[in-house]
């Protein structure tokens, strides 16, 4: 099997450190992530000037192609120019946090999902929730043992798997939920920067309450949560209504 791995905290974060030592377990993996961070990029992609790209040693372990752009680009560029075969498998983590709520909209790591998923590639997206001590090396256990019996999947496809705060223990199990649209709730903190202009932290607490099952509240009640994500965003129920309304 030909595995794709990346990331957006970049090529030296110990969560694709340890996500690759599971993976070659199931076929050989390229490695091709952005150069420094670049959490919460979404699905930009760069146009203005051309990627920067250099074959990097990982800590003595492996080497990958450390890519000056985003998650997106990382994607597109292995795809097209990197590398010389028919890509099997994407997988993009473990990031560092998870990747639950309206969170997924705002995350590299998932938008590196989806551009495999645009270019019919089997896409999986994995992330650990934030804690004091992030325990990665379990975290990736768990994700290959998920990501197995996930296998094979359609082309296209794309699977968002979020692993609980370790430190309270094992998960408590395996939770198969919807992506929740409530939101977290969310404030800016004002200061004055030593010029005395004005500047605003965005920071944020806790989910919103929600009646229904979500992605949300499961990996807070520490389940490991899985997602089946749509890479189109049409509303067919909607798009149908509209044509009888404009199409004759």
């Amino acid at each position: 099997m030909q595995i794709l791995l990346t990331n957006d905290d970049g090529i030296f974060a110990p969560g694709l450190a340890a996500i690759y030592k599971e993976l070659v377990q199931l076929g050989d993996v390229t490695v091709v992530a952005p150069a420094d961070s670049r959490s919460g990029t979404s699905h930009s992609i760069t146009v203005a000037r051309p990627l920067i790209c250099n074959k990097v040693d990982i800590e003595g372990r492996f080497t990958g192609f450390s890519v000056h752009g985003s998650p997106a680009d990382c994607v597109k560029l292995a795809v097209i120019q990197l590398h010389d075969k028919p890509i099997d498998l994407l997988v993009a983590g473990i990031n560092n946090g998870a990747n639950v709520g309206i969170n997924v909209y705002y995350s590299g790591t998932v938008a590196a999902a989806m551009e495999g998923a645009f270019l019919k590639i089997p896409s999986v997206a994995m992330s650990l929730a934030t804690d004091a001590q992030m325990d990665f090396d379990s975290a990736a256990k768990y994700c290959l043992n998920i990501l197995k019996k996930l296998l094979p999947l359609d082309s296209g496809a794309v699977i968002n798997i979020n692993i609980p705060q370790l430190s309270k223990g094992e998960p408590k199990g395996i939770r198969v939920v919807p992506q929740s649209t409530e939101g977290f709730h969310e404030y800016f903190i004002h200061r004055k920067n030593e010029h005395g202009r004005s500047e605003f932290q965005l920071a944020g607490g806790l989910h919103r309450d929600e009646d229904n099952p979500s992605d949300t509240i499961a990996l807070a009640e520490g389940f490991i949560t899985i997602t089946a994500l749509a890479p189109g965003m049409t509303d067919l129920e909607k798009t149908s209504r509209l044509k009888k309304v404009f199409v004759s």
